[in-house]
């Protein structure tokens, strides 16, 4: 009988070890169940949340219409405008208007006036400067990963050259001569529009749109090229009235038709960017990660 009882408590503990186990491992089968549908909760969570910003920020199908519609009819008026204006200064080349502004420009004598007037259109002067400028910025923007960007910069730039000589044959106006203003820059070709005006609001708009979107924060660089850029763009049209280059409505011209080119370009490249085309591989890169580019760099 000892002998018996003896065999018989080895079982139970084994037995009683099993049924700990079992309880064991039910419990954290238990608890992983838990925190399994504890973190399906938070997660379902988010993404409802997530879901209702969307719904909240989106806009209804009638309200884009409306905006679609609205920047449609200020594109199609300013496009008006122009194609007016070029119509008028080809039947006549000569205005008194322009002459009026061109002379009130040209009355200031100050040296330093005529350096930053000269120093303004340096780069429209210097062909090896101008196509530098756009090789460095759309060889930056591929290195950081900006493909589209580069692309979508040396595409604008061309076009909107190609366009300006187009227009120049077509228009066929000549350039301010003396005794009405003073040349104090000597250019050549025909005046109206101006390839000044057209090839920095190309070349510098960009800049200025990119630096704007693809770029975060306050840093210095940041900065500095979104204050350059725009002030190059407001200053060039005034400093070729002022060299006797060009008529102001060969200024006025070039800044419409050079808005509505970049318009048209900066419209093609957000659907383009939306829709992910030359976006880099790694995440970072992917479309909607403009504002993790400006963070990280």
């Amino acid at each position: 009988m000892s002998r018996e009882n003896d065999n018989e408590i080895p079982t139970i503990a084994k037995e009683e070890a099993a049924s700990d186990q079992q309880q064991s491992a039910g419990k954290s089968g238990e608890v992983a169940e838990n925190i399994q549908q504890q973190s399906a909760d938070k997660i379902g969570e988010v993404v409802k949340n997530v879901q209702q910003e969307v719904q909240v920020a989106r806009q209804p199908w009638y309200g884009v219409l409306r905006q679609t519609r609205f920047l449609l009819l200020v594109y199609t008026i300013l496009l008006a405008v122009f194609g007016g204006l070029a119509f008028w200064v080809s039947l006549h080349p000569v205005l008194s208007l322009d002459i009026a502004i061109s002379q009130e420009f040209q009355e200031s004598k100050f040296p330093w006036l005529k350096s930053l007037m000269v120093a303004v259109s340096y780069q429209g002067n210097t062909l090896w400067l101008a196509i530098g400028l756009i090789a460095i910025a759309a060889v930056g923007l591929w290195l950081l990963h900006f493909r589209l960007e580069a692309v979508i910069l040396l595409v604008v730039n061309v076009t909107s050259a190609l366009l300006n000589v187009g227009l120049k044959l077509l228009i066929n106006r000549p350039r301010p001569t003396e005794p009405l203003v003073n040349i104090l820059q000597h250019a050549t070709g025909q005046s109206f529009p101006s390839g000044h005006v057209m090839a920095y609001v190309a070349f510098w708009g960009l800049i200025f749109f990119f630096t704007l979107i693809l770029f975060q924060g306050g840093r210095w660089w940041r900065v500095a090229l979104l204050i350059f850029s725009g002030l190059v763009i407001v200053l060039v049209g005034p400093s070729r009235i002022y060299l006797g280059d060009h008529w102001s409505s060969d200024v006025l011209g070039s800044y419409l038709i050079g808005a509505l080119w970049g318009w048209a370009w900066l419209w093609l490249y957000l659907r383009l960017k939306a829709r992910g085309v030359l976006a880099a591989s790694h995440k970072s890169d992917r479309p909607g990660a403009m504002e993790v580019h400006g963070k990280q760099r």
